[in-house]
C-alpha cells in the first residue's frame, strides 16, 4: 500500500501558506503563481486554517466580499482535517470522500510537513494500478 510519505517524497514537501491577516487577494495570487487550489493559513508553525478555491467561491465571491480588503482569517476553514504521513492513500481517499474535501495537510509530530490533494492521490492510485497491470501482462507473456 502506498503511503502519503511516498507521495510527498515524489511530489515534494513544500507547502504554500499565508497568515490569517493576509488579504484574500494575496492568497489568490499565491495560489495562481504556484498553480495550486489551496494554501495553509499559518501563525508561525501553528495551523490556523486552510483557504481553498471553495472558500473563495462560497465565502467571498458569492456573498459580494472584496478580495483586496477581506482577511483570509475571516473566510478560511478553521476546522482543518489532517493526516499523518504513514496513512495509506486508500485511507486518505476514503476520508476525503466522506468529508467532501480536496486537500489534506500532512502533520507529523505536531508539525506541518506537507499537503496532498485529491489529484495527488488519484495519480498515485492510477500509477499503482498501471504497475499491477504491467506485472500481470509480463506474467501472462511468460
Amino acid at each position: 500500500m502506498t503511503t502519503i510519505k511516498q507521495i510527498l517524497e515524489q511530489k515534494g514537501y513544500a507547502v504554500e501558506s499565508v497568515g490569517p491577516e493576509d488579504m484574500v487577494l494575496d492568497a489568490l495570487r499565491l495560489m495562481d503563481e504556484a498553480d495550486i487550489g489551496a494554501v495553509m493559513v499559518m501563525s508561525g508553525e501553528a495551523i490556523e486554517g486552510i483557504f481553498t478555491e471553495r472558500q473563495y467561491a462560497r465565502k467571498v465571491f458569492l456573498v459580494g466580499r472584496a478580495s483586496p480588503t477581506t482577511p483570509v482569517g475571516d473566510v478560511m476553514e478553521p476546522n482543518v482535517i489532517c493526516v499523518a504521513s504513514d496513512q495509506t492513500v486508500k485511507a486518505c481517499m476514503a476520508l476525503m470522500t466522506e468529508k467532501r474535501i480536496r486537500h489534506l495537510p500532512v502533520v507529523d509530530d505536531g508539525r506541518l510537513v506537507g499537503l496532498v490533494s485529491i489529484g495527488d492521490l488519484m495519480k498515485s492510485m492510477i500509477d499503482e494500478h498501471q504497475f499491477n497491470i504491467d506485472q500481470l501482462v509480463q506474467y501472462v507473456r511468460g
